[in-house]
């Protein structure tokens, strides 16, 4: 609008405190706040209510007030057909809670804003989310809507009333379930969708400074792609959810906060661009990158991610793997009493170490200037042709930028002799304990990723620190937490438990060997004495035996690293297809029925539970029978397929199967290798070949 905001005439919600209705205090649309008095408006003038429902923080909510909302025209249309009340989700998540669920009812994925069109006595009869200001992309224009519901509560009463009943016995069913919460794969898109509208399209990862990873985030949108990708026609594959992680990722990797020399990543960026790390090395992040970069370049083929998985295992390897074979816990910012030092570098350390020629093309291509671009020296990055690449692209088009074979692999020997040059530098600080939960995520990451993207090399470095753990930080069946100079400390945590069980079950699905599935056992038996919890369902970080605290912890938010009772419903969904137990099944499902009300109530601290709960519905199962040497191809085609969508079993002669298992039937009737995919408790016929197991899952999940 054409007029400051001191000269816009308020509405009623100038009265409210909440900063959510308050940003709309300006609009020209006649907002009333949820109350009686907006209900009995609506009946006094015959008007339906429009009701709209966001929060502060919410992306499309914005994009929405101020394509429609502030637009004149759009609100004197709803004014004139509709009572339109203004709803803060956060400050009233009962009002929010009852109407999302009446959209998800009408099989819609949900999200905010959430718009929903009632009666006058509140009940809901049809809404969507976003709708843009004209038709666009399929969608219709918000004034046609508005127009349409309009005409149908004035002309065709009874198909309004026909969708008033339909929805309120739903809704009345679903609030005599007695506290559950119907979370489902529709709910997880638009936890998707919150995500999505936060994060930042020019740079990656969420808006704003300073700039972490967010691994389990990306991990979340990954999942919404491939279950949008399942859905999608072919002819249909742009996928917002993809290129976002993907734009994260690809901007991660050419940013300072990764170490262009000697591989890995810092623990977050200071700025809100990826340049200037907080320059400590943490072994849980790369672990958890990892997996993301393995996961992104099967699905992209862009060589940036593989080179990005390859050097920092190569990281591992050469400055985090200690002599046991496991890795140490983290590498110091610091180091000659200055944060960075080790990393930063002059045009002038360049050209001694590559001489003119060389140097010039290096410092032209990773941002290497005389000013620097940290306080004096400059952190090596390759931002600026990221830049060039997004100026050049039209649209919301997310396009990765294209590598120069040649070019890169004169870089890559350029760096390798920067390397060496740097290792004559003081190193930063070394924490060389080995802690048992760490270490988890890092061997599953380097089974999951190796089994991906085929490198025996990193399962067989994943094994070395799986042996040393459960060889040297266990005490019967019962794991430590901490390893440093002979020294064990115990009990463990259920951290330690649930990221070693991870690991164990990664191994499996990347070796076929039974001895991982029955550690795993093993261990989830000793979780389950020591740590479970009868009231929740969850587990206590602590153990029953462990030193007395004020309180025995037992937060189910997520921190850096995933929360242990995320990882827990994992692995008890997996467990349920390797050692062929369904009651393990059922255990996540309590687990689920405890937890999901609190992760409705705080979506983002517990995205790694919604991430379980996507592999519990979503994961397909591949059972390959056979001997390993005839069935190779079958199971290579199987850990092609990303670990976040299936679970792995090679069954052998199938007596690892349990006994309600819908192939255990099957396989009496094949001769062989072949492989079944199974899906909600039904199997495919025998495949035979990695094509036909290719395009049975293809065929499956598209159906699911």
């Amino acid at each position: 609008m054409d007029t400051t905001a001191g000269e816009m005439r308020e509405n009623r919600l100038a009265r409210e405190t909440s900063p959510y209705l308050l940003q709309h205090r300006y609009n020209p649309v006649d907002w009333w706040p949820w109350g009686p008095e907006a209900l009995a408006e609506a009946r006094r003038t015959g008007k339906p209510v429009l009701l709209s429902v966001g929060y502060a923080a919410c992306h499309w909510c914005h994009v929405m007030a101020h394509e429609s909302f502030e637009d004149p025209a759009i609100a004197a249309l709803m004014n004139e057909l509709f009572v339109s009340i203004k709803v803060d989700r956060e400050e009233r998540p009962d009002i929010d809670q009852i109407y999302m669920g009446a959209l998800h009812h009408l099989g819609e994925h949900g999200g905010w804003p959430l718009t929903m069109f009632l009666t006058a006595e509140g009940e809901p009869v049809w809404g969507g989310t976003y709708f843009p200001p004209s038709s666009r992309y399929g969608r219709p224009g918000f004034p046609d809507v508005l127009r349409e519901v309009a005409r149908l509560f004035r002309e065709e009463p009874d198909r309004i009333d026909h969708n008033r009943k339909a929805l309120m016995g739903r809704l009345a069913a679903r609030a005599r379930a007695e506290g559950a919460v119907a979370i489902g794969l529709a709910e997880l898109d638009g936890v998707a969708r919150q995500v999505a509208g936060l994060i930042d399209i020019g740079q990656g990862g969420l808006r704003g400074a300073p700039k972490f990873p967010q691994p389990a985030l990306l991990e979340l949108l990954w999942r919404a792609g491939q279950r949008a990708d399942a859905a999608a026609d072919a002819s249909q594959r742009t996928n917002v959810c993809f290129d976002l992680v993907n734009l994260s990722l690809e901007r991660m990797c050419e940013g300072g906060i990764y170490d262009h020399l000697g591989g890995g990543f810092a623990r977050y960026s200071v700025d809100d661009g990826w340049l200037v790390p907080h320059f400590e090395k943490m072994l849980y992040d790369n672990a958890q990158l990892l997996e993301l970069l393995a996961l992104a370049h099967a699905h992209t083929g862009h060589d940036l991610f593989r080179r990005r998985a390859a050097e920092t295992v190569g990281w591992l390897t050469r400055e985090m793997l200690t002599p046991e074979g496991a890795f140490a816990a983290s590498l110091d910012a610091d180091s000659e009493g200055e944060e960075g030092r080790f990393y930063v570098w002059s045009p002038d350390e360049i050209a001694d170490a590559l001489g003119p020629d060389d140097a010039d093309l290096f410092t032209r291509v990773y941002d290497v200037t005389p000013g620097g671009n940290f306080e004096g020296h400059s952190i090596l990055n390759r931002l600026a042709a990221l830049d060039e690449h997004a100026r050049a692209r039209t649209g919301r088009d997310f396009a990765l930028r294209p590598l120069d074979t040649t070019l890169e692999a004169r870089l890559a020997a350029l760096r390798q002799r920067l390397l060496k040059s740097r290792e004559r530098r003081v190193r930063p600080g070394l924490d060389d304990k080995i802690l048992a939960d760490w270490n988890g995520l890092t061997i599953a990451a380097l089974a999951n990723a190796g089994a991906l993207l085929g490198e025996p090399d990193w399962i067989a470095l994943a094994r070395g620190a799986f042996a040393f753990i459960a060889g040297t930080m266990t005490r019967g069946d019962r794991l430590g937490h901490s390893w440093r100079d002979g020294r064990l400390l115990v009990p463990g945590l259920a951290s330690d438990f649930a990221a070693m069980t991870r690991a164990a079950l990664a191994l499996a699905e990347a070796t076929g060997e039974t001895g991982f599935v029955d550690q795993a056992v093993s261990w989830q038996a000793a979780l389950e004495r020591h740590h479970a919890d009868p009231e929740t369902g969850a587990y206590f970080l602590t153990a029953d035996d462990a030193e007395g605290l004020v309180v025995r912890p037992a937060s189910t938010q997520d921190d850096a690293v995933p929360n242990h009772n995320g990882l827990i419903a994992q692995n008890l969904v997996r467990l349920a297809v390797l050692a062929g137990d369904d009651a393990y099944r059922a255990r996540a499902d309590r687990m689920f029925d405890g937890l999901l009300p609190l992760a409705a109530a705080n979506v983002f601290g517990h995205i790694g539970l919604l991430n379980a709960l996507d592999l519990r519905l979503r994961a397909a199962e591949i059972v390959v029978v056979g001997d390993r040497v005839h069935n190779a191809a079958l199971i290579g085609a199987a850990q092609h397929v990303p670990f976040t969508e299936r679970i792995l079993l090679q069954a052998g002669d199938g007596a690892r199967l349990g006994p309600n298992h819908p192939a255990g039937e099957k396989i009496a009737a094949v001769a062989g290798a072949a492989a079944f995919v199974c899906f909600d408790g039904r199997c495919s016929l025998p495949v035979l070949t990695p094509e036909a197991l290719r395009e049975v899952l293809a065929t499956a999940r598209v159906s699911a």
